[in-house]
Order: C-alpha cells, then sequence, then structure tokens
C-alpha cells in the first residue's frame, strides 16, 4: 500500500529519517523544516519540500492545507519538530520556557488541529505524535521537556478518543534514546547555576555538558584513543540509529489498529515500567487508593 506523509522538522534526526524510510518504501512524503534548503541534498519525486515554523499558528494551517491541496490525501502525519531543553526550573527564563512549549506543544496541536477537517473529509489517516518515555516519568534539569512532552501525551489520548469514530488513528510514538542531534547540538541550556552542579554531573557524567558539545563542534576530530577528551566522550553514541526508529514507525502505521501508545527503542520499555513503578509506589502510600489489578 502506498501512503502519503506530512512530516514536520523533516530535515534532521528522526525526522529526518522516517522522510527516507516512507520514500524508500514507495510513499509519497510532504517534509517541513524551518529552512527548507536544509533538505535540498535530498531530492526526490515523490518528496515535497515546504517551509514550515510549527510555533506559527496562521503559518501551520495554511501550509498544511496546500499540502492537502497539493496530494489530495494525507494517510500519515507525524509531528516530529521538537528539541530538548536542559535547566533546573528557576534556571530557565521566560522566552526559554515559551520557545520550547510553542515547539513542542503547540506546534503538534497547531498541526493536528490543521489536519483534522482534512481527515475526518477523507474518513481515515493515523496521526503519529513522537513523544518519549520521558513523558512517562521525569528527569532532574528536564522540567520543561517533560512538561511539553507530558502536555502532548495529554491533548493526544483525548484527540484519540475524539477522532476513533471517524475512523481516524492517533498514536503517542514513546521514543527511547536514539543516536541523533537531539542530546547533541539540538538541545538548548539554560543559565547554569553553581547549585545545580553536581546534579548535572550525576546525570551528564560531567559537569559541563554543554561546553563538551561545543568544544567537540569546534574541534576536528581525531580517533579516540587513552587521550580522549570529555567533548569526545559526549559525541559518541551507543544508541541506535534514528533508521531503527524509523522501520518502527513503518511497521507502526502498517497495522490495521495501532494503539494508542507505542514504545520505541532498546531499553525503552525498562524505563517506562520503572517510571510506572515510582507512581505505583507513591499512591500505595495513599491508604484510600487500591491499584488496578
Amino acid at each position: 500500500m502506498t501512503r502519503t506523509w506530512f512530516i514536520t522538522g523533516a530535515n534532521r534526526g528522526l525526522g529526518r529519517a522516517f522522510t527516507t524510510a516512507a520514500l524508500a518504501q514507495g510513499d509519497r512524503v510532504v517534509a517541513t523544516a524551518r529552512d527548507p534548503k536544509t533538505m535540498d541534498d535530498l531530492q526526490h519525486e515523490r518528496l515535497t519540500v515546504l517551509p514550515l515554523d510549527v510555533r506559527d499558528r496562521a503559518t501551520v494551517i495554511d501550509t498544511v492545507n496546500a499540502a492537502f491541496d497539493k496530494v489530495g490525501t494525507i494517510d500519515v502525519l507525524v509531528n516530529n519538530a521538537g528539541y530538548g531543553l536542559v535547566g533546573a526550573v528557576e534556571e530557565l527564563t521566560e522566552a526559554e520556557i515559551r520557545d520550547q512549549m510553542d515547539t513542542n506543544f503547540y506546534g503538534a496541536l497547531w498541526v493536528s488541529q490543521a489536519a483534522v477537517p482534512h481527515l475526518r473529509a477523507q474518513g481515515s489517516g493515523h496521526i503519529v505524535q513522537i513523544s518519549t518515555v520521558g513523558a512517562v516519568g521525569s528527569l532532574p534539569l528536564f522540567s520543561l521537556y517533560n512538561a511539553s512532552k507530558w502536555a502532548l501525551e495529554g491533548f493526544s489520548a483525548s484527540l484519540a478518543d475524539e477522532l476513533r469514530p471517524f475512523g481516524i488513528h492517533v498514536t503517542l510514538a514513546q521514543m527511547g534514546g536514539f543516536d541523533t542531534d537531539w542530546a547533541k547540538s539540538s538541545m538548548k541550556f539554560g543559565t547554569e547555576l553553581p547549585a545545580y552542579t553536581a546534579q548535572r554531573e550525576a546525570l551528564f557524567g560531567m559537569p559541563d555538558y554543554w561546553g563538551s558539545l561545543v568544544q567537540a563542534d569546534s574541534t576536528p576530530a581525531e580517533p579516540a584513543g587513552a587521550d580522549s577528551t570529555a567533548a569526545d566522550s559526549a559525541a559518541e553514541s551507543t544508541e541506535p540509529g534514528p533508521e531503527v526508529a524509523a522501520a518502527a514507525i513503518l511497521e507502526l502505521v502498517a497495522m490495521s489498529n495501532p494503539p494508542v501508545r507505542k514504545v520505541v527503542g532498546p531499553g525503552a520499555h525498562q524505563m517506562v515500567t520503572m517510571a510506572l513503578d515510582a507512581r505505583r509506589l507513591d499512591y500505595q502510600t495513599d491508604p484510600e487508593f487500591t491499584w488496578p489489578a
């Protein structure tokens, strides 16, 4: 079955992997990016590239309408655009917080809202929200990233119930770690306060992870060895490549009755289990609450 996709944040990382995987299996793709020139290297007759900043609701509506006008039917809509913001709550500015929510939460909301009338009219479709295991649990210094994804999950679960009668599926793809730019050049950092240095070191294995990334980006690559620096370590990854995630998403959209939640990635299931177990233990302290069997 040949499908038509609409993918946001398609110029890098998971978005690029989803785009190339869909094209490789013979599908059509409408790919969006803030700067469409970043996709000039990916030329294909079944690929349409549109500029889109998901933070701008009016532009989102116009772009989604234009995409449906151009290709007619869209079978799979992937809300992938997003980034990670690191910082304790008191380290983050209002502008940083709003941009995180505007991109990760409102961006997916605007795209979904713009697409739903078209999907209802065609009587089919599958919205895939790229979420994270961090939407089940939480991590210190990732409060606003967690918040943006928890919000994404809240509205998407309700959206799934709203659209089910119309033959439209909604799935939250709860991603584990993959070797993309998410934890590298795509990640943004608040202004560090010394009070949280120990937490940063415990989380990243070094007190100045951001500085190490900057050094890694500006230092010519050298073979790793006994003299490897923290910057070299920060640039390396043992996580699976984004093509692994793309293969899982292809399997997901091929399901006749896809789930509302799908955990994707090695180790991700264990992370979700740990997060849910921690929540269960919290509720067990309430003598009037009984956890469902």
